[in-house]
């Protein structure tokens, strides 16, 4: 039996799906509807989980799974990164979240999962205690199969040998967009708070 295949593993992955869409609704929209796209265009791939709008996702087995400070560049720049940590530790002496460029440092309890845009963001873990147990399930979108979906399903490489210079030109504008666009699906937490959802214009 797989991992995929347990209920708890499954109800893991559905609640970081209802916290993303929750608190990042606008990109959680684009997730969903752009991994919808790619899969009707490749009806022969299989999704790791049918109900998740994240396109991948790693098992960090450990038995002492810590990470060093990193982003996660490969990653849609304004996307976001579910963790969830698992495992038998203890919280208050170490496995905290450290958000190097916020300067934050977060307990991260056994059982917890919080989604930060991983690639934007430095982050690490605190090391555990001699004896201790972490595990982590990592939810994540990588960057190259929205640009494979953008570029009329082909790779950079190939959009640039066979594009015409019109859509090159297009191209070269949606990209300089990309990032004032993505911006523009964070949320602020009053329309979080109120239950209201910002639209993209």
């Amino acid at each position: 039996m797989s991992l995929i295949a347990v209920v708890g593993f499954q109800r893991l992955v559905g609640f970081a799906n209802c916290v993303f869409e929750a608190f990042a609704s606008n990109t959680f929209g684009l997730y969903r509807n752009d991994l919808n796209a790619l899969f009707a265009a490749h009806p022969k791939l299989v999704r790791w989980f049918g109900s998740s709008v994240f396109a991948g996702c790693s098992f960090n087995m450990g038995p002492y799974t810590v990470s060093w400070p990193h982003t996660d560049s490969h990653n849609l720049a304004f996307g976001w990164c579910a963790i969830t940590a698992l495992g038998s530790f203890n919280p208050d002496r170490g496995g905290h979240l450290v958000l190097w460029d916020l300067g934050l440092i977060i307990r991260f309890p056994p059982g917890s999962t919080l989604l930060i845009p991983s690639a934007l963001l430095t982050h690490s873990n605190v090391p555990i205690s001699e004896g201790e147990v972490r595990y982590s399930i990592i939810q994540y979108s990588s960057s190259g199969l929205f640009r494979w979906l953008y570029n009329g399903l082909m790779s950079d490489k190939d959009f640039k040998a066979n594009a015409s210079p019109e859509q090159k030109k297009k191209c070269e504008a949606n990209r300089k967009a990309q990032w004032g666009n993505g911006l523009k699906m964070f949320l602020l937490w009053n329309d979080i708070s109120a239950g209201s959802l910002a639209v993209l214009k």
